[in-house]
């Protein structure tokens, strides 16, 4: 139905799990959505914030964006987190696999929460302006409960990171400083 370099809109003639015909148009991106969480020793986040053209709205969320299929999903998002915030991290750990949404696309992505950053040359994508501001991780938390971050892909990862930092899934001196603000 249509294509361009993110996405291709595709038609499907399909039998429902009813029996009954039904059509279905899925939103297939060119890329893996891929994020990830930047966390400072002392317990802060890195987020971005830009302007979102599909709802028209600013969104503060953490670093993300496409990795083509091609790519090692987990150097799109170093590369996704040096762009947008002139950091790069020595530890990289695994948060999540999800599936965007599943009733109309076929859209996954992976986060990563990522720690030990120190600061490299910013290079962003020329067609966004990208506000970066560094929060404590109990006022994102706070900031997804008030409805102020919306970012599905963010709002999940933090979550994630969260449960992580209380059931001993990371180093115990990284849980300790996330979960210090709460």
């Amino acid at each position: 139905m249509f294509e361009n370099p993110w996405m291709r809109l595709t038609r499907h003639e399909a039998t429902a799990p009813t029996g009954l015909r039904a059509e279905y148009v899925v939103m297939r991106p060119q890329n893996m959505s891929v994020g990830v969480l930047p966390i400072h020793e002392d317990g802060t986040i890195t987020l971005v914030g830009q302007q979102r053209f599909a709802l028209m709205n600013w969104s503060w969320e953490m670093p993300e964006g496409g990795a083509p299929f091609d790519e090692d999903p987990l150097e799109g998002a170093k590369r996704e987190l040096a762009e947008e915030t002139g950091l790069e991290a020595a530890h990289w750990h695994e948060a999540l696999k999800t599936e965007m949404s599943n009733s109309v696309t076929d859209e996954r992505a992976m986060a990563w929460l990522a720690w030990g950053l120190t600061p490299v040359p910013i290079a962003p994508d020329p067609t966004e302006i990208i506000r970066v501001a560094r929060v404590p991780f109990g006022d994102l938390l706070r900031e997804i409960g008030n409805g102020a971050v919306r970012d599905m892909f963010t709002v999940a990862t933090a979550l994630r990171a969260y449960h992580m930092a209380r059931e001993g899934a990371l180093p115990p001196e990284l849980a300790k400083a996330l979960l210090s603000g709460l």
